[in-house]
């Protein structure tokens, strides 16, 4: 694969080992005369190959600098815009490609050209993505609505407990205090307060209906999950890191009721 960046080290010196020094001549014995022995010739070490290029490790974390860390994540916001686009290994490499000659001012196409292309090509994409989501959420939603302790309700939601609150429950207008995570059906996280280590205040009556309907039947103190249907979540658009008819599995724990909002 192609990176971005090439990154060259430069091959050690092969080193030659010195020759050591010939050994001294014996003395000659004077009651049986011979001819020495010639002095011992040191077979030449033979030259060390020069080292392949080295690779160096990955970045992580721990390693990078805050200016590198900033360089990451407008990686991490390519990729994030580029997600629509449902993009193989193999296409990856060709955007890798246009970004490497784009910046060697070597473009191979020209994006007056085929830059109009684009908002098309991204359609029909999103369809392809959306078509494959609703089929997949389908099925899981099925599944789902059979397991021990799911309740369906009128909306699509499916509601299961998992452990149970003892304080109040919350009203559509409140303000609730949670700590919550957002997968796919097929386990891809896509939002969550545990990673940011940080609990959320949503209000209910400014969230998805899903939330509205499902946090109102949890007690504070408890933990619940909802599976919430594509027509009750983001619908046929979708959101960043969301394709469009897809249902959202949500884990939340209700910690507190804030306070009301506005209607």
């Amino acid at each position: 694969m192609r990176g971005i960046l090439v990154l060259v080290s430069t091959a050690l010196l092969a080193q030659v080992t010195p020759a050591t020094k010939s050994q001294p001549r014996p003395a000659k014995q004077r009651s049986t005369p011979a001819t020495a022995p010639a002095a011992h010739k040191p077979t030449p070490t033979a030259a060390k190959p020069a080292s392949a290029a080295k690779v160096p490790p990955p970045l992580t974390a721990a390693t990078m600098t805050d200016e590198q860390k900033t360089i990451y994540a407008l990686g991490l916001s390519i990729a994030r815009s580029i997600s629509q686009f449902d993009l193989s290994p193999a296409e990856l490499d060709i955007v890798k490609q246009a970004i490497t000659d784009a910046a060697a001012g070597k473009p191979a196409v020209e994006i007056e050209t085929w830059g109009p292309r684009i908002q098309s090509f991204a359609q029909a994409r999103a369809q392809r993505v959306s078509d494959r989501e609703k089929e997949a959420s389908a099925a899981y939603l099925a599944k789902v609505a059979t397991d021990p302790g799911v309740v369906k309700t009128e909306s699509g939601l499916l509601y299961k407990e998992i452990a149970p609150g003892t304080g109040p429950s919350p009203k559509p207008s409140d303000t609730v205090k949670v700590n919550y995570r957002g997968t796919l059906v097929n386990g891809k996280e896509f939002d969550s307060s545990y990673s940011r280590n940080a609990p959320a205040e949503l209000a209910l009556n400014h969230v998805i209906p899903c939330w509205t309907e499902g946090v109102q039947k949890m007690k504070v103190g408890g933990k619940s999950t909802l599976v919430c249907p594509a027509q009750i979540a983001y619908g046929e658009r979708g959101q960043p890191g969301i394709p469009g008819g897809a249902a959202l599995v949500f884990e939340i724990e209700l910690l507190g009721i804030v306070g009301g909002t506005p209607q």
